[in-house]
């Protein structure tokens, strides 16, 4: 009979029943810290219960579940305790008494506090109609240290009668159920929520939104998980008297080429919470950590220094600000300097495993100063190269707002250093179609990434790569209307596994929530054993899917692709149909171009290839110039 208890009443149920007296509380021995470090992908723990109260029909269970999803495909574990569900099994034996609603709630209020204790984010969603009960279910957490945050998920009544999708309002209404929250029973508002959420003209996934920015400002989850549209820019708000006064009383510090494009990857956010170049603590987190592991953890496996000479360094010491140029010209102001030991060899080591300075960007680290200068970055103006390129150098809160005009509702974005051939669209149209099909996307698009920072001189040149990525997309076989061409400003590393995350973290900070990696990423030969790789072609893409930090991103290993002979036409490959199938290496591919032989019909996209093969042929007779003679260029 609704309302009691293995046929009796409550509180005779209750008075029959003799409460333990022999116990005694057993202390664990794993610490809620040591439980943060292994339990999901986000190092820290982050146990705490969030509770959605409301009338039915709300979207208690609607946002919660939408929130737990979001939670456990960022690497957070969460479980949703929704109502029916657990009347189904816990609570079986308890009907709709106010009575039965008290020990309800604090039955699951215990459960929830024992989910946040070990680390999990506990989601309960429950009318929970009056505030004692809510107050019991805060205080039981409370007591044991771990954060209780109420949600009042305020959707009118009328609204909720509308939506009404169990039928249940309309029986409260014949008079088939009783004591029904909202008809014949009282809800209580809460006094004094964490949130309030109002469901009416919002969509689930903005007021699940909401809940996740209140979980970021009570420090529950990373920064990253916020609903932001901005990343922060370092661009300055200085009037240009202003700007001139500071240029005027700092000290002067010429910076190189290379060193502006890192101005350039700081200044837009795409570094993102770095602002600026790094200081020793930082730098020691990056060598030893591979991330930034105070405050909270995000993957930063590349450092981004600024040497100096040992002659800067004594005539800069003491300088409350300096102003770097880059060619006479103010560019930025570094400010609080940070000057330090660059421990050239350590740096490498751990960042590239091998000290040869035969590897190109080592070369230069070798042959930079031996100080490192940190601080944060104060830029007067965007940085513009002036090659006719720029308009393809989109920030990534331009490439936000890009992906936001489009009504894109997935954003899968690929890098390359490369020309695109038939291989790779293969599997950027494979990723779009599995978005659409496998996790039901209406509008995912495609962010076309190529690196336009400083790259080794035997590699293809940006003005040759953009316009080939451009014959690709006008040939159809990428879709123009559902790719977002864009060029990332960063130097190229060569770090293999260890700089692939900087690439994924750095497209996170564009807005992207897929990211493919492929084969050998960031690799390159060995600098001293001749025919061998610097890192196994498949390691970028295993320490990817395992890398720590890289909340909201998921990763899309690369497949490999290779010419099906039988078809006539670039396909995955098949082992067990090898022979049928031919792989076209980079070599091969520079020695078609530069003897004017076309490839397989189906490798490449025929204007796409044109352009390839003019560059090649050009560089045979010496009229193509070095890869980076672009940079040279730049001005403000």
């Amino acid at each position: 009979m609704n309302g009691f208890l293995n046929g009796l009443p409550p509180a005779v149920y209750r008075a029959k029943m003799q409460a333990a007296t022999n116990i005694l509380e057993q202390k664990h021995h794993v610490s809620r810290d040591s439980r943060g470090q292994i339990l999901g992908h986000l190092r820290g723990f982050r146990g705490c219960t969030v509770w959605f109260t409301g009338l039915s029909g709300a979207g208690k269970t609607s946002i919660s579940f939408e929130l737990e999803a979001f939670l456990v495909g960022h690497g957070i574990p969460s479980y949703a305790l929704d109502g029916d569900n657990v009347r189904g099994g816990l609570n079986k034996n308890l009907g709709f008494s106010k009575e039965d609603r008290e020990e309800n709630i604090r039955r699951v209020a215990e459960v929830a506090k024992l989910f946040a204790d070990s680390g999990v984010v506990a989601l309960c969603s429950f009318v929970s109609p009056f505030e004692k009960d809510r107050d019991l279910a805060r205080k039981i957490h409370e007591e044991s240290g771990l954060p209780f945050l109420e949600v009042f998920v305020d959707t009118p009544l009328d609204v909720c009668e509308k939506r009404d999708v169990k039928g249940l309002y309309k029986k409260a209404r014949e008079g088939k159920i009783k004591g029904f929250t909202g008809i014949d029973q009282a809800y209580e508002r809460p006094s004094k929520p964490d949130i309030s959420v109002n469901t009416v003209g919002m969509g689930i996934k903005d007021s699940m939104m909401m809940v996740i920015d209140l979980l970021v400002q009570k420090g529950i989850l990373p920064s990253e998980l916020r609903a932001v549209d901005r990343v922060p820019e370092l661009f300055t708000d200085k009037t240009q008297e202003q700007i001139l006064n500071a240029v005027n009383e700092s000290p002067a510090l010429e910076i190189t080429d290379l060193d502006l494009q890192w101005v350039q990857v700081l200044s837009e956010g795409w570094a993102t919470p770095i602002k600026g170049f790094m200081r020793e603590e930082q730098f020691l987190q990056v060598i030893h950590f591979n991330a930034l592991v105070k405050d909270e953890f995000v993957t930063m496996p590349l450092v981004i220094s600024l040497p100096v000479s040992t002659t800067d360094k004594e005539r800069l010491e003491g300088a409350t600000q300096i102003c770097l140029h880059y060619k006479s010209k103010p560019i930025a102001l570094l400010k609080d300097p940070e000057f330090y030991a660059h421990r050239k060899e350590e740096r490498c080591a751990r960042q590239w495993g091998t000290t040869s300075p035969k590897h190109p960007y080592i070369k230069m680290v070798l042959e930079s100063g031996d100080w490192l200068v940190g601080g944060d970055l104060e830029v007067f103006d965007r940085i513009r190269w002036n090659d006719g390129l720029d308009s393809y150098r989109l920030t990534p809160n331009e490439i936000r707002k890009r992906i936001e005009d489009i009504q894109a509702d997935a954003v899968f974005a690929f890098q390359l250093r490369n020309p695109i051939h038939n291989g790779h669209a293969l599997l950027m149209q494979d990723t779009q179609k599995k978005l659409e099909e496998n996790y039901g996307y209406k509008k995912p698009v495609l962010l076309l990434h190529p690196l336009g920072g400083w790259t080794k001189d035997d590699d293809v040149p940006l003005p040759t790569r953009i316009e080939q990525h451009l014959a690709v997309l006008e040939e159809g076989v990428l879709d123009p209307k559902r790719t977002i061409l864009a060029i990332f400003p960063s130097p190229m590393m060569y770090a293999g596994p260890t700089e692939v995350q900087w690439h994924a973290r750095s497209r996170l900070n564009a807005g992207a929530n897929f990211y493919i990696v492929g084969r050998d990423p960031a690799g390159l030969p060995h600098p001293e054993i001749p025919s061998t790789d610097l890192y196994d072609a498949t390691h970028g893409s295993r320490v990817l899917k395992m890398a720590p930090g890289l909340p909201g991103l998921e990763i899309i290993p690369f497949r490999v692709a290779a010419y099906d002979k039988t078809v006539k036409k670039m396909a995955f490959f098949d082992p067990k149909r090898k022979e049928e199938f031919e792989f076209i290496s980079g070599t091969k591919m520079r020695g078609l171009a530069r003897s004017g032989e076309l490839p397989p019909d189906g490798f490449m996209a025929p204007k796409a290839w044109t352009v390839l093969s003019n560059y090649y042929k050009g560089l045979s007779s010496g009229l193509n110039t070095s890869n980076n003679n672009h940079i040279n260029n730049a001005a403000r």
